[in-house]
């Protein structure tokens, strides 16, 4: 049972959101637990650089697992998505700073683009992956 404020709100504002604002919502975790991971790399925090890199690559995996593969950019994205997971895991398993980088790189630049396809197609389309 959900008991704190910050849950019921975090899960209604999940439940009512559109496709193209989850996909932000995921991007925005990827991205928020990536710079997560690169801090506890800067403190030489292995618990907190692993758990958070972990967590990044999760919903990296979740953005791959969503892909609707009947259109043809999906397929170019899964690579995108995969080498992305790829620097994470990296990072994570060799403690080093610059897979992280790189991997931030892409997820930035892939939440801005979605977000500028978002504004072009109204709300109440389907998917947008």
């Amino acid at each position: 049972m959900i008991t704190s404020p910050y849950e019921k709100y975090r899960q209604s504002s999940v439940q009512t959101s559109t496709p193209a604002q989850l996909l932000l919502m995921l991007f925005d975790g990827a991205i928020r637990n990536v710079r997560a991971g690169m801090d506890g790399l800067k403190q030489h925090d292995v618990q907190k650089s692993n758990l958070n890199l972990g967590k990044a690559q999760t919903i990296v995996s979740e953005l791959m697992s969503t892909l609707d593969s009947s259109y043809e950019v999906s397929k170019g994205l899964a690579a995108i998505y995969e080498y992305v997971n790829h620097l994470l895991i990296e990072a994570n398993v060799k403690k080093a700073m610059e897979p992280a980088e790189e991997a931030l790189g892409y997820l930035t630049d892939l939440r801005e683009t979605w977000a500028q396809a978002a504004k072009l197609v109204p709300s109440s389309e389907g998917k947008y992956e």
